[in-house]
C-alpha cells in the first residue's frame, strides 16, 4: 500500500487540519515533472520551497500541535484530579461518622456523588481514547517526515541529500518520543478510584500497588551506550558482577581467554511485515518468532525456536525448544512435527507428562503461528555479547551487546534474493564462516549498528544504588522498548513498511552527553515523576504504590516530607528561602535516631535565631532542630493529603544506633561525676568544721542536698530520654533546668557562705593592707 493512502485512512478526523500536508509536498516535489528532464529542471529555488515547507512550516505545525495537545490532555488529568480530591478526603471521614447524625445528609449525597464520578468517568474515556490518537498522531506524522524525505533524496537528492538535516531537525522538534507511561498511570488510578467508588467499595478494598509486590518479577531497562563510554560503563559493572560465559548446560565465570561469544538471530515475518507493524503500534498481543544459536553453524549449536508474546503491561509469555538443524526447513514447511524429540523426551522423563505436554504445545503453538501468519526469515542479527552475573544468583543480570550487524534474510525479490527460497538461511554466511564486519555482503542488504547495547534486569523490588547511579549517569542513553528485529525492519525494508520506531533519527546523532547536563535532565525527569505520582497519591494516599513511598519520602520515613525531598535537590538553585513546598522539617536533623544533620550554610536552611529567651527556655530553643519542629507544627496540609496516623519511621521493630544509648549513657555519668565531686565537698566541709561551727555544718548540708538533686536530676533525665528512644519521639532531648537549679544552688550557697564569713569574723582578725 502507497503511504498516501495510509496516511489518509489514519487520519482523526477533528485534528484534520494539524496532519502533515503530505499532497503539498508532493506537489512541490514535483515528482510527476522528473521523468521528463527536457521540459523541466529543478532549481534552487524548489529546493529551498520544498526544504522549508518540510521542515519549517511542516514539522514546526505537527510539533506545536503535539505538545499543545498533549499539555491539554495533561491539563484535564489534573482538573479530574481535583474533582476527586474531595472524595478521597472525605471518604475515611464518611465512614467514620455515625449514621444517626448523617441520615439527613446521606440522603442527598449519593445522588450528587454519583453524578461527579459518572462526569469524571465520561472525562476520562475521552482522555484516554485522544491519548490513544495522539500517540497515532505523533507516530503515522514521524513516518510521513521520513517517507517525503526518502522520495526527495531518491528524485532530487543529486546534489543535496536531506535525511541528515531532517534527523537534526527532529532532535530539535522531536515527533514520536513523547512517553505517555505517567499519563496513563495517573488515568488508571482514577479509573480504579471511579470504578470502585461507584461500586461501593471503600479505600480498603483498593490493592493499587499489591501486584508489584510479588517479588518474582523481573524489571527490564535497556540503554544505547557510545563507544567512547563502553569500556567505562564495563568497569563499573565488573566492580560488582563477574563476567560469564554462557553455555547451554551452565554458566561459569569466565576464564581469561575466553572471547564473548556471537549470537546470531534469525527473526520471522511475511511479506507484508504484520507482526513488525503491530510490534511498532504496541498492539496488544503483539508477537515476534525467532530461530536462536551460539557461535557459528558449522559447530553444531543447540539451535532454539523462540515465540514471544506481549501481554498487557509489557509482561512477556514464551514459547521455545531445542531443533536441529536439517529439521528447521520441514518444520516450517509442515511436514515435520518434532515427532522424535518428543519420542526421546518421554522415554527419558517416563511418567512425568508435564514436561512433554509443555514441549507439544510449544511445538504446536509455533508450528500453526508459522502457517497462520504465513511467515518466513526476513532478518538476521548477529552480535557479540558480554553477560555479567553472579553464578546460581539471577537478582542481577546484565548484558551488554556490541558489534551489532543486521542483514537481509529475505526471498522478497524473486529476482535477486537473499536467501534461497527453499531454505531457512543463508549459505554464503553460514557456510563461509562469515564473522563481524561481513565484508561479503551487499551494502543494501547490512546495517551496523552504531551503538552498544546494555541490558539490565533485576528480580524482585529491591533497588540497587550502583544501578541507579549507573542508569542516572551520562555514560548511558535510555533506549526503552528497543528491538532489533524492529530496528533491523526499519533500516533494510524502508520501502516495505508504513511505520517507522520513534529512536529512528537519533541513531546518527552523537548521545554523548556531558556530565552536569545528564544530572540536570535526570532532575528534572525526576521532578516530573514526582508530580505524577503525588497526584495519584492524592487520591490513595501513601498507599498508592510502592514507587510512590519509595522515592518521595524523606530520610527519616516521614509520610509528608517526600515531595519537597524528591524535587529539592532539582529546584534549589531557584527556590526561594520561605519555601512553600511540603516539609516535615525535622526528619534531616539529629533527634537521637542517629540521623546527621546538614550544613548549617546549606542553601535553602534558615540562620539561626539570635539568643533571648530562647537561650533559656526550650519553648523557644534557637536549634534547628527545635525551629523546624515549631515549622512543622505549622503546615497545613493541602487537599487530597491527610495525617497517615502512623509515620513509616515508627513501624517495625526499634533499630536505634549505639552511639545514640552511649550518648544517653554518658551524659548520666557526667552528671553522677558531679553529683559526687558536690558529695565529696560537702562531706570534707562537715568534717573540717568543729563543733561549734554552725555555719560550716549549715552549709554543708546544703552542699549535701545540691549533690542529692544533681544525683536525682540524672538519674531521672536519663530514663526519660531512653523512654523517648524507645518509642522513636520526635520531642526535644534538650532540657536545662537542671544545670540552671545545681548553678544557682551552687552560687546561692557561696554567696551565703561568704557573706556569713564576712558578718561573723571580728575586724581584728581582718588583715588589712596599707603602707607601713
Amino acid at each position: 500500500m502507497r503511504f498516501g493512502s495510509t496516511l489518509r485512512k489514519n487520519i482523526y478526523p477533528p485534528w484534520k487540519a494539524s496532519y502533515i500536508d503530505y499532497n503539498k509536498l508532493k506537489k512541490l516535489l514535483k515528482e510527476n515533472e522528473s521523468n521528463d528532464d527536457d521540459d523541466y529542471t529543478w532549481t534552487s529555488e524548489d529546493e529551498s520551497a520544498f526544504v522549508d515547507e518540510l521542515v519549517n512550516v511542516q514539522l514546526e505545525k505537527v510539533h506545536a500541535f503535539q505538545t499543545e495537545m498533549s499539555q491539554k490532555l495533561r491539563d484535564r488529568t489534573t482538573t479530574c484530579e481535583k474533582k476527586l480530591e474531595p472524595l478521597a478526603v472525605g471518604l475515611k471521614a464518611e465512614q467514620d461518622k455515625d449514621n444517626e447524625d448523617n441520615d439527613a445528609q446521606k440522603s442527598e449525597k449519593p445522588e450528587e456523588k454519583k453524578k461527579l464520578l459518572e462526569e469524571v468517568l465520561w472525562e476520562l474515556d475521552n482522555i484516554t481514547k485522544e491519548t490513544n490518537e495522539l500517540e497515532k498522531y505523533s507516530r503515522i506524522n514521524y513516518t510521513a517526515f521520513f517517507k517525503a524525505t526518502k522520495k526527495h533524496d531518491r528524485i532530487r537528492g543529486n546534489l543535496y541529500k536531506l535525511r541528515p538535516f531532517l534527523e537534526s531537525r527532529l532532535t530539535t522538534l522531536p515527533l514520536n518520543k513523547e512517553d505517555y507511561s505517567p499519563l496513563l498511570y495517573r488515568l488508571s488510578a482514577m479509573y480504579s478510584f471511579v470504578r470502585q467508588s461507584l461500586e461501593g467499595k471503600t479505600q480498603e478494598a483498593l490493592s493499587f500497588g499489591e501486584e508489584l509486590n510479588g517479588g518474582e518479577s523481573f524489571t527490564s531497562h535497556k540503554f544505547w551506550v557510545h563507544l567512547d563510554n563502553l569500556l567505562e560503563v564495563k568497569t563499573v559493572i565488573l566492580r560488582r558482577l563477574p563476567v560469564l560465559v554462557y553455555n547451554p548446560q551452565s554458566s561459569k565465570v569466565a576464564e581469561g581467554s575466553q572471547r564473548d561469544p556471537a549470537l546470531t538471530s534469525i527473526y520471522f515475518d511475511n511479506p507484508k511485515f504484520s507482526l513488525y507493524t503491530d510490534k511498532v503500534n504496541h498492539m496488544p498481543e503483539a508477537a515476534s518468532l525467532r530461530l536462536r544459536w551460539y557461535g557459528q553453524l558449522t559447530d553444531k549449536p543447540d539451535i532454539t525456536f523462540e515465540k514471544k508474546v506481549i501481554k498487557d503491561g509489557d509482561a512477556s509469555e514464551e514459547q521455545r525448544f531445542v531443533i536441529k538443524e536439517k529439521y528447521i526447513q520441514p518444520f516450517i514447511e509442515g511436514t515435520y512435527k518434532m515427532e522424535k524429540s518428543i519420542e526421546k523426551l518421554e522415554n527419558r522423563v517416563g511418567g512425568d507428562a508435564e514436561e512433554v505436554d509443555s514441549l507439544m504445545k510449544a511445538v504446536d503453538g509455533i508450528r500453526s503461528f508459522i502457517k497462520d501468519k504465513n511467515l518466513q526469515p526476513v532478518l538476521r542479527a548477529n552480535y557479540t555479547r558480554t553477560a555479567f552475573q553472579i553464578p546460581g544468583d539471577d537478582r542481577v543480570r546484565i548484558s551488554v551487546d556490541t558489534n551489532l550487524a543486521l542483514i537481509r534474510e529475505d526471498a522478497l525479490d524473486s529476482d535477486r534474493p537473499c536467501r534461497e527460497p527453499d531454505d531457512w538461511h543463508r549459505r554464503d554466511i553460514d557456510g563461509g564462516q562469515m564473522e563481524y564486519p561481513f565484508k561479503g555482503i551487499r551494502k543494501g542488504e547490512i546495517n551496523k549498528f552504531p551503538f552498544a547495547l546494555l541490558e539490565i534486569k533485576t528480580k524482585g523490588m529491591k533497588k540497587y544504588e550502583w544501578i541507579q547511579d549507573l542508569m542516572d549517569s551520562h555514560l548511558v542513553r535510555p533506549a526503552p522498548r528497543f528491538s532489533k528485529f524492529v530496528h533491523g525492519v526499519a533500516m533494510l525494508f524502508e520501502d516495505n513498511v508504513n511505520t517507522f520506531p520513534f529512536w529512528m533519527n537519533e541513531v546518527d546523532t552523537d548521545i554523548r552527553r556531558e556530565p552536569q547536563k545528564a544530572f540536570e535532565e535526570e532532575q528534572e525527569r525526576k521532578m516530573k515523576a514526582a508530580e505524577d505520582d503525588f497526584a495519584v497519591g492524592s487520591l490513595f494516599g501513601a498507599r498508592a504504590s510502592p514507587s510512590y513511598r519509595q522515592s518521595y519520602i524523606s530520610p527519616s520515613g516521614s509520610p509528608a516530607g517526600g515531595v519537597a525531598a524528591a524535587s529539592y535537590s532539582a529546584r534549589k538553585a531557584s527556590m526561594p528561602k520561605q519555601s512553600n513546598l511540603i516539609e516535615v522539617a525535622g526528619d534531616e536533623n539529629t533527634n537521637g535516631h542517629g540521623n546527621e544533620e546538614p550544613d548549617s550554610d546549606e542553601e535553602g536552611w534558615e540562620e539561626q535565631a539570635p539568643g533571648g529567651l530562647g537561650s533559656l527556655f526550650p519553648s523557644f530553643s534557637s536549634s534547628k532542630y527545635a525551629q523546624s519542629r515549631q515549622k512543622a507544627r505549622k503546615i497545613t496540609l493541602p487537599p487530597g493529603i491527610r495525617d497517615p496516623g502512623v509515620w513509616i519511621k515508627d513501624q517495625g521493630p526499634v533499630r536505634v544506633e549505639a552511639k545514640v544509648w552511649l550518648a544517653n549513657q554518658r551524659t548520666f555519668i557526667k552528671w553522677q561525676h558531679v553529683s559526687v565531686l558536690l558529695a565529696s565537698l560537702s562531706l570534707g566541709l562537715y568534717n573540717a568544721a568543729g563543733e561549734n561551727n554552725n555555719i560550716a555544718r549549715g552549709l554543708a548540708v546544703v552542699y549535701t542536698l545540691v549533690a542529692a538533686f544533681t544525683l536525682a536530676w540524672g538519674w531521672g533525665i536519663y530514663m526519660y530520654r531512653m523512654k523517648l528512644i524507645r518509642e522513636r519521639s520526635g520531642k526535644d532531648f534538650d532540657n536545662i533546668w537542671g544545670p540552671l537549679i545545681v548553678c544557682g544552688g551552687l552560687i546561692v550557697a557561696l554567696i551565703l557562705n561568704f557573706a556569713f564569713k564576712v558578718r561573723w569574723t571580728p575586724l581584728s582578725e581582718l588583715h588589712v593592707w596599707g603602707p607601713v
